[in-house]
């Protein structure tokens, strides 16, 4: 099998759409005319364990939603350690979005943990969309709002948050990481070595 494959039955299709309009539903109402339109732009694929789809030195091709699977956002230190600066599931749009935006090169790498189901768009075709789309540009103006918020409480957290309270906050908030994603990652994510998230592990268990 292929690293990535484009998505072809029509039930599963529907499914993955369905997906995506019952989220984009939480932040804004979208018409009928905009989800047909969705279903021309959007490119549905099934991406297998371990693809890193986009990747640093690059300019990123796609805005990715995560319908189904683990991802997580990297990039590399001065010494050449990766570091997580992100790690999601699905339902959420998962992208480089700063550098996506603004077609420059990107330093991070999206990378799928586990088998991904993805509905991906190309810059070309967000563009189009904010062009002729009814809900298109209110939607964009949330998600980057979104964005920036949950970046100002990442960093908040690491300020007022011990190591532990930031292991419990994500554990209660995304359990299904908790069990998915590899020790490594998580630690990484949450600023803490392997070793002390496994003894933070053992003292809650």
């Amino acid at each position: 099998m292929k690293n990535l494959e484009t998505i072809t039955s029509e039930q599963q299709v529907n499914s993955l759409f369905q997906s995506f309009f019952d989220y984009v539903r939480h932040l804004v109402d979208i018409p009928e005319s905009d989800q047909e339109e969705c279903k021309k732009i959007f490119e549905p694929v099934f991406v297998k364990k371990g693809t890193i789809i986009e990747q640093e030195g690059t300019v990123h091709k796609y805005h990715n939603f995560i319908v189904s699977g683990h991802m997580r956002n990297f990039h590399h230190d001065e010494n050449g350690n990766e570091v997580t600066t992100d790690i999601n599931s699905g339902p959420r749009f998962f992208t480089s979005y700063y550098h996506f935006i603004n077609q420059t090169v990107s330093n991070e790498n999206l990378h799928c943990i586990t088998d991904c189901e993805l509905l991906r768009i190309t810059k070309k075709n967000v563009d189009k969309a904010s062009h002729i789309g009814l809900t298109s540009q209110e939607y964009t103006e949330k998600v980057l709002h979104f964005h920036l918020e949950s970046s100002k409480q990442r960093i908040i957290d690491f300020t007022t948050l011990s190591g532990k309270e930031r292991y419990i906050k994500l554990m209660k908030a995304h359990p299904s990481i908790v069990q998915n994603v590899p020790l490594i990652y998580i630690a990484s994510y949450l600023g803490l070595n392997p070793g002390s998230l496994s003894r933070i592990r053992q003292e809650l268990s």
